[in-house]
């Protein structure tokens, strides 16, 4: 059995949008919690296992795994069918593996930094900054439509999905710009944003 803790409209939403890629809503049982957001709503929901009461949290059979990127990796391996990342074994496997890596190790930590006004020589140093991310972004869809090559990826559904957030944040760059546009313009997007506000009426 799958589950997936799940608040609408936060990180998470993009496990929902990766289900729906993977057409595997029907075997997952989804949890729907409150968390505590930035803006000082929400708070802690008790019947949520993971650590940080964040989302999302997947559950396989009773062994909890967190952290988008873990979860993105899991699903698309239980699901290899859907082909939205390459499979061991597959030489386009590392360089999947390493933009998943890049986005918690660089994307994140700069963009957070970036929000925050926080600027010193060891945070330059560690996870570069925006010029260098926006740089890195635009050498691989410069050269292709997506970042692993010719195909949309699970790669791209989470690279993407901070820009789609923060609007702002978005490099100036019109290869990146396209790519925003041509992630955001999957019906498994406008899919996922329909359920969150389908939940939230709920609630």
């Amino acid at each position: 059995m799958l589950t997936l803790y799940h608040a609408p409209r936060s990180r998470s939403s993009r496990i929902i949008t990766l289900l729906r890629e993977l057409d595997a809503l029907d075997k997952v049982n989804i949890v729907i919690v409150d968390i505590t957001r930035g803006d000082g709503s929400g708070a802690r929901d008790p019947k949520n296992p993971h650590p940080d009461g964040k989302v999302p949290l997947l559950v396989h059979d009773g062994v909890v795994i967190w952290e988008s990127i873990a979860i993105i990796q899991y699903l698309t391996d239980l699901f290899p069918e859907k082909k939205l990342a390459p499979v061991a074994g597959d030489l386009k496997r590392g360089r999947y593996l390493s933009w998943l890596a890049w986005y918690a190790g660089v994307v994140e930590p700069v963009l957070i930094v970036e929000a925050a006004g926080i600027s010193h020589p060891y945070l330059q140093a560690t996870f570069r900054g925006p010029k260098e991310m926006a740089q890195q972004l635009e050498t691989a869809l410069t050269a292709s439509p997506y970042l692993m090559g010719d195909e949309f990826s699970a790669a791209d559904l989470l690279l993407y999905s901070p820009f789609a957030w923060f609007p702002e944040a978005t490099p100036d760059v019109p290869a990146v710009k396209a790519w925003i546009e041509r992630c955001a313009a999957r019906p498994s997007v406008q899919w996922a944003a329909e359920y969150d506000a389908a939940q939230q009426v709920a609630a």
